[in-house]
């Protein structure tokens, strides 16, 4: 333990260890990210394209710090939240429009 944090001091990088007690070599992330590989909010960002309330549930999973069990999910999560909002102001302008201009 020791060794470790003279190393941390020396500016070196330390292994950080899987939850399960394994004591791999490849570390915490070496497993694949779930959804063909490529992670929950990226392929619910994806997804949202075709089916926006993707988006939103992907969104819910940032806000309650779902990327906390695996930080690899984070810019994913945060993509889909942007494009979350910005579908939402688009369907409010949208709509705005429509119910406005006398239709």
């Amino acid at each position: 333990m020791t060794a470790n944090l003279e190393e941390q001091k020396k500016g070196k990088y330390i292994l950080i260890r899987d939850r399960d007690g394994e004591d791999s070599e490849l570390g915490l992330f070496y497993k694949p990210l779930p959804c063909f590989g490529c992670g929950i909010g990226w392929f619910s960002f994806l997804l949202g394209f075709v089916f926006p309330l993707a988006w939103y549930i992907a969104t819910f999973l940032y806000l309650i710090n779902y990327y906390r069990r695996d930080p690899r999910e984070r810019s994913g999560l945060a993509a889909s939240a942007i494009a979350a909002l910005i579908f939402s102001v688009a369907l409010v302008i949208t709509v705005l429009v429509l119910v406005f201009s006398g239709r």
